[in-house]
C-alpha cells in the first residue's frame, strides 16, 4: 500500500495522551437464534464430549442438535471503555471486537507499561476515538443461558446496538454524535463484523477482520486444541453458570493463540489468568456468520498471521491454487469493498494484539484506514452500499465454506509507515520479531 504524502503529514500532526472512561450501555438485542437439542455440559467429561461430538470429521453436529430457530430477545448491559485524544473526540471513531478467550482489555493491555496496547497506538498516535466493548455474555457484560441465549447472532445484534448508539449520541456520558464509525473485530469478533455489515452494508464506514479467513475446516483446531473444562472451576470465573468453558491450562492458549518464538511466556501467562470464556451455544454457531456474501463497499481490510490456527490450520500460506494465501479468498465474499486487502503477518499466530509483531499489525490497521480516507479527523461523506445479503439460517453451522478470490495478499518482509515515527518506515522482517524502526 502507498501513503500519500498528506496523509504521512496527518500522522505527523497527531501526538496525545488520552481521556478514558469504563461506561455501561443499556441496549435492546433480538436475534433468530439456533435452537439445539443440547443439553448443558455439567462435568468436564461432559464438556470433552461435547467438544468431541463438535469436531468429529465428516459430520456437522451443529446440524445434528439443531431442532429449528427461535427469536430470542432481551435487555442486556454491555460495559464498555470509551476513550479519546486529550483534545477532544475524533471524528471517527473505532469499535472494537474482541475474540473469544477475551475481554476488552485485549485491545487495551496495561501489561508492559502498556506497550501492547491497541487503543493507545490508535487514540495517541494516529487520534482515533476508540470504543472497547465486552461481547454480550462476556466479561462485565450481561451473561445469559450458554445454549440457546449467547449464540453468535444475538451478539451481533448487540454490535448493532452499540453502534447506532455511537452514531446517535446515545451512549450514557457520550455527547458526541459520530458520524464516521470503522469496525475492528478479532476472530469471533471479526465474524461479528463481518455478518454486521452483510446485513447492515451502510451501517460501518471501514472495516478490518484481524486473525480471521473464511475458511472454517480448521476450527475444530482450536476446539480440540483448547482442552476445554468448566469455565466456573476457576476462581476468576466462578460467577458464570455452567456451559462456559475454558481451556484448563496455559497449553490450551499457547496451542490456539501463540506462534512459537513470537511471544513474551509472561504474557502468555497473563492470558491464561485474565482470560475469559465461551459458551457451548458460542461454538455452535461459530463460522456461519461468515458464510454469506457480503455487499458492504467500504474498505475492507483481512490481517492474519501466517500460523494462524483456527482460521489457517497453522499455515495461511497453504492457499488453493491461484491465491497467495487463505485469507486472500475472502474476496469473493466480499466483492464490493473498497481497495480490499489481505496482509499475512509473517510467523505470527491467531493472537496478534500478544506477539512480538504487534507494532506491524497496528500499523497496518491505522495506515490503512488513512490511506483510505478515513483518517481521525475525515469529513468525507460515507459511501452508500447495496441491500444485505446475508441470510440468518446460516448461523448455526459449525463451519464456513472455502471461498475464492484475487487480491493482492503481502507476505514475507513488508514496511509500513509507523504510528510512532510517522514519514518514516518501519519493517517487520519475519525473522523471529525482528522490528526495527
Amino acid at each position: 500500500m502507498k501513503y500519500t504524502a498528506a496523509a504521512v503529514a496527518a500522522l505527523a500532526s497527531i501526538a496525545s495522551a488520552r481521556q478514558c472512561q469504563n461506561i455501561t450501555v443499556p441496549i435492546h438485542a433480538s436475534a433468530r437464534n439456533g435452537k439445539f437439542n443440547q443439553t448443558t455440559p455439567v462435568t468436564n467429561i461432559d464438556v470433552t464430549n461435547f467438544i468431541l461430538n463438535l469436531t468429529q470429521q465428516g459430520t456437522n453436529y451443529s446440524a445434528s442438535v439443531l431442532e429449528g430457530y427461535q427469536t430470542v430477545a432481551g435487555d442486556y448491559h454491555i460495559a464498555a471503555t470509551y476513550c479519546t485524544p486529550d483534545s477532544g473526540p475524533a471524528n471517527v471513531i473505532q469499535v472494537l471486537t474482541h475474540g473469544i478467550g477475551f475481554d476488552r482489555s485485549y485491545w487495551d493491555l496495561s501489561y508492559n507499561n502498556y506497550n501492547y496496547s491497541y487503543v493507545k497506538e490508535a487514540v495517541e498516535e494516529y487520534g482515533y476515538s476508540t470504543f472497547a466493548y465486552d461481547r454480550l455474555g462476556i466479561g462485565m457484560s450481561s451473561h445469559g443461558e450458554p445454549v440457546n441465549e449467547i449464540q453468535a447472532l444475538l451478539e451481533v445484534d448487540a454490535l448493532r446496538a452499540l453502534t447506532e448508539d455511537i452514531r446517535n449520541g446515545e451512549i450514557p456520558g457520550v455527547s458526541h454524535k459520530y458520524g464516521k464509525v470503522v469496525h475492528v473485530g478479532h476472530s469471533f469478533g471479526s465474524e461479528h463484523t463481518y455478518a454486521l455489515t452483510a446485513m447492515y452494508p451502510n451501517i460501518s464506514d471501514g472495516i478490518a477482520l484481524t486473525g480471521f479467513s473464511q475458511n472454517g475446516s480448521f476450527v475444530p483446531f482450536f476446539e480440540l486444541g483448547s482442552n476445554f473444562v468448566q469455565a466456573n472451576q476457576a476462581a476468576a470465573l466462578a460467577a458464570y453458570p455452567n456451559g462456559y468453558l475454558a481451556p484448563a491450562s496455559t497449553t490450551g492458549v499457547q496451542i490456539d493463540f501463540f506462534s512459537p518464538g513470537m511471544f513474551d511466556p509472561a504474557i502468555l501467562t497473563l492470558a491464561f489468568n485474565t482470560g475469559e470464556p465461551v459458551t457451548v451455544g458460542e461454538l455452535l454457531t461459530i463460522g456461519g456468520e461468515a458464510g454469506s456474501i457480503n455487499h458492504f463497499c467500504g474498505p475492507a481490510l483481512i490481517i492474519t498471521g501466517n500460523r494462524d490456527i483456527p482460521y489457517c490450520g497453522g499455515n495461511c500460506d497453504a492457499a488453493p491454487t491461484g491465491y497467495s494465501s487463505i485469507p486472500e479468498t475472502s474476496k469473493n465474499y466480499l466483492p464490493n469493498a473498497k481497495d480490499f486487502e489481505v496482509i499475512i503477518v509473517p510467523e505470527a499466530g491467531h493472537g496478534l494484539n500478544l506477539e512480538y509483531s504487534h507494532p506491524f499489525t497496528y500499523a497496518s490497521i491505522n495506515n490503512y484506514f488513512v490511506a483510505n480516507g478515513l483518517a481521525a479527523n475525515s469529513t468525507a461523506a460515507s459511501i452508500a452500499c447495496s441491500a444485505s445479503g446475508f441470510s440468518a439460517s446460516s448461523s448455526v453451522s459449525a463451519s464456513a465454506s472455502t471461498g475464492a478470490s484475487t487480491s493482492a495478499s503481502a507476505t514475507g518482509s513488508v514496511t509500513k509507515a509507523s504510528s510512532s515515527h510517522a514519514g518514516r518506515p518501519t519493517t517487520y522482517t519475519g525473522s523471529h520479531h525482528t522490528w526495527s524502526a
